[in-house]
């Protein structure tokens, strides 16, 4: 892999982690006493700092330390977490996004820092630093020393409990003066890697009455209060000749013990294995203490079985906590990240990072091969070989498997889109003033992310109206007696191929009559106009209307529900307004799954063939011709009871004067949303998988088109817009035309 590439893998993660980084934060707003999203921030900070350092980041390597530094002093108890703190994390976190956009796209050697950035990344960092003081409840000690062998008093007297001092006991056995061994040459050694702050010696001489004080017998225990800034390998080493004649135990202090959850949250995935390695490793557990802990777990000291289970052992972390070696809270951290990693490793031999280019080509070939099918299925047809069929079936089969298959490769859940609005909510709604809650449910549902990627605008358009707009200010909401705090919910899910995602808020819903008049004030309709309250509602998606006052940050401009309405639409998708006043909004939008290759229904009308989303086909009905008689200009027809508004392809095409006039034609009830329409055709063809091909821009401003398509037979078909075919529909009602009826 080449520096390059490696920038943009480097660009791709750190992507992720801010956005990873922004979901912690934002969920630490809710509970600021979650510890998971709390080391998600430090993560985040953690590895974007050492992978900024390998490129030469040095700009981002030296914000993004302070934030950690900030977070470690959290993690460990040092400074509050407030509101106002993770207002200024968010800013961070926005800061590191935009220094990791600066200095991507120049050398960052030859490169300085934009002006603006440094002094808005300064301003940041003096914030940070005027973070309020740790308080004195935040400095807590790691407890007792010892094993817990000891009674009360013997605790109380042994060692007070300092949090940044190392804490040493030596527990000499009885022979270490006939062995040789001169306790105070120990302590004086260990004043060499430090400062002894505190000592206390316990004398646990006690003879039975039988037996008289021996004095060439070691009767002493050390406490040791110790501040050094060695590792405690190091300060072990000390003790080393003394092993096999006192038993020695060694707990870090807070800095150390911090340090090692940083060196656990460093440690590569792969190199991560057995719990008591992982410990000795970072430095936490010297190999002597793992070796008597190995010793007290395999002889079954201690265990207290289960009855279910006889054999089953203490665990090695409860065991080394209890002999005093390391602190709970490293063993935890050791055992998450344990199980992080064998998680991460079994999640890595599921998935692999395929560039968008690649795969791109690949659904690419996967149409022109559906294309290439259909061609052969017309030749067998036309040759008459009967003996192929079943090869010709066999390969329609695989070549649709693999098209389902090829398809779903580009599919992703669609909360990656959604779960970014928390923010948009969040800052939107304190800009305000507001109180609003954001619910999202159905983020499982899956969309091709070529569509989820252009749907981002659109939806971000539709929350902040709905948070400006819609959500009243809670004094408001509390007088028409709704609660104070709003909600905006967020629902997706799949539906006849089609994916739909509701955004529906509790506020005060869209006036009509006010649309209305703010619609005939510009001329987009007339007084004497007779509009359906949903015909008036949809008014809101014409280019420059706004019911706003006044224009804000947010809205209010009359710009962005057009370029709603235009985005979907060229989606392929459509999008209706349920709105009660006083109640609420509900905005509804349909998308196809996908842009590549859909399942198709081809019908014929004249001469030319069109092609119908085989999921937004209902059922096929003959229709007399002659049935049809003009009543009044419109086009509607009465279907076991049913009033439904069809169109004629071929006069819409202007196609009208074709051959076969007089014989039945078939009408194509179709569906999309909560509306159904007929189109009436010449002749059905069947269903076929078909390929989307885009018009060019000579043919863009056509209506009723979606894109087209190439048939085996190498002729052209129209692919058909169903949503845009209903607004011709609507249309019609309003001029005559020579042929529509009513039967």
């Amino acid at each position: 892999m080449n520096l390059d590439s490696s920038r943009q893998v480097f660009l791709g993660e750190a992507s992720e982690l801010l956005q990873s980084m922004e979901d912690a934060l934002l969920a630490l707003e809710q509970d600021p006493k979650a510890v998971e999203p709390l080391n998600e921030v430090f993560r985040a900070m953690h590895t974007i700092k050492g992978t900024g350092g390998v490129f030469g980041y040095s700009a981002v390597v030296e914000f993004t330390h302070a934030v950690e530094t900030l977070m470690d002093q959290v993690r460990s108890g040092q400074t509050p977490l407030t509101k106002p703190l993770i207002a200024t994390l968010l800013e961070c976190r926005d800061h590191t996004a935009r220094l990791i956009d600066s200095v991507a796209e120049a050398d960052p050697e030859s490169c300085p820092l934009d002006a603006e950035l440094q002094v808005a990344g300064d301003a940041l960092l003096a914030r940070l630093g005027h973070a309020p003081p740790p308080s004195p409840a935040a400095e807590r000690g790691p407890g007792p020393l010892s094993g817990g062998n000891e009674d009360e008093d013997e605790k109380e007297k042994f060692l007070p409990v300092v949090s940044d001092l190392w804490m040493i006991k030596l527990e000499f056995k009885r022979d270490a003066f006939r062995n040789g061994m001169d306790p105070l040459s120990f302590l004086r050694y260990l004043c060499t890697l430090g400062e002894i702050v505190h000592i206390a010696t316990i004398c646990r001489f006690e003879p039975p009455d039988s037996q008289p004080f021996d004095p060439e017998s070691c009767f002493l225990t050390f406490g040791i209060a110790f501040r050094s800034t060695a590792d405690k390998p190091t300060i072990a080493g000390v003790f080393e000749f003394a092993d096999q004649d006192c038993d020695i135990r060694i707990l870090e202090p807070d800095s150390a013990h911090a340090r090692y959850l940083d060196l656990l949250e460093s440690l590569p995935a792969e190199e991560i294995g057995f719990i008591g390695d992982l410990l000795v490793r970072i430095g936490a557990v010297t190999p002597g203490e793992l070796e008597r802990a190995l010793e007290i777990q395999a002889s079954g000291a201690g265990d207290v079985p289960a009855p279910e289970d006889q054999s089953r052992k203490r665990r090695l972390g409860d065991i080394l906590v209890e002999q005093g070696s390391v602190k709970p809270g490293t063993v935890e951290q050791a055992a998450k990240t344990q199980e992080s990693a064998r998680a991460k490793r079994q999640e890595e031999t599921r998935f692999i990072r395929v560039d968008a280019q690649r795969l791109g080509h690949l659904i690419d070939l996967v149409g022109e091969l559906v294309t290439s099918s259909a061609a052969i299925r017309v030749m067998v047809d036309r040759a008459g070989i009967e003996d192929m069929s079943e090869v010709v079936d066999s390969v329609d089969y695989l070549v649709s498997e693999i098209r389902d298959n090829a398809l779903q490769l580009r599919m992703v859940p669609i909360d990656e889109c959604l779960s970014r609005f928390r923010r948009v909510v969040r800052d939107a709604s304190q800009e305000l003033g507001k109180e609003i809650e954001l619910i999202i449910t159905g983020g499982e549902t899956e969309l091709d992310k070529k569509v989820m990627e252009k749907m981002t605008d659109p939806l971000t358009h539709l929350i902040r109206n709905a948070i400006d707009h819609g959500i009243e200010p809670p004094e408001a909401r509390q007088q028409h007696g709704k609660p104070a705090t709003g909600s905006i919910h967020i629902n997706a899910f799949h539906d006849s191929g089609h994916v739909v995602v509701e955004i529906a808020d509790d506020g005060a819903g869209l006036d009509a009559r006010r649309i209305r008049a703010k619609a005939e004030e510009r001329g987009l309709v007339k007084p004497e106009d007779n509009l359906t309250h949903e015909e008036c509602l949809r008014l809101i998606f014409e280019p420059g209307l706004s019911t706003k006052e006044s224009a804000t940050n947010l809205s209010g401009r009359g710009v962005g529900m057009d370029v709603v309405r235009r985005n979907i639409e060229a989606l392929r998708g459509s999008v209706e307004l349920e709105s009660k006043l006083g109640e609420g909004t509900k905005v509804t939008i349909q998308l196809p799954l996908t842009l590549a290759i859909i399942d198709g229904f081809l019908v014929g009308a004249g001469q030319d063939q069109y092609v119908i989303p085989l999921t937004q086909v209902v059922e096929c009905v003959e229709m007399e011709r002659a049935e049809a008689s003009a009543r009044h200009g419109e086009h509607y027809i009465n279907l076991r009871g049913e009033v439904l508004p069809f169109i004629r392809l071929a006069e819409l095409f202007e196609k009208g004067d074709r051959q076969g006039a007089g014989k039945r034609e078939s009408l194509v009830v179709t569906r999309f949303g909560h509306h159904r329409m007929g189109l009436v055709v010449d002749a059905l063809f069947g269903e076929l998988q078909t390929v989307i091909k885009p018009l060019g821009k000579v043919f863009e401003d056509l209506r009723g088109v979606a894109g087209a398509t190439i048939l085996g037979t190498g002729d052209i078909a129209l692919i058909l817009d169903v949503a845009e075919l209903s607004a011709i529909v609507k249309q019609a009602r309003e001029r005559p035309v020579t042929h529509s009826g009513n039967t």
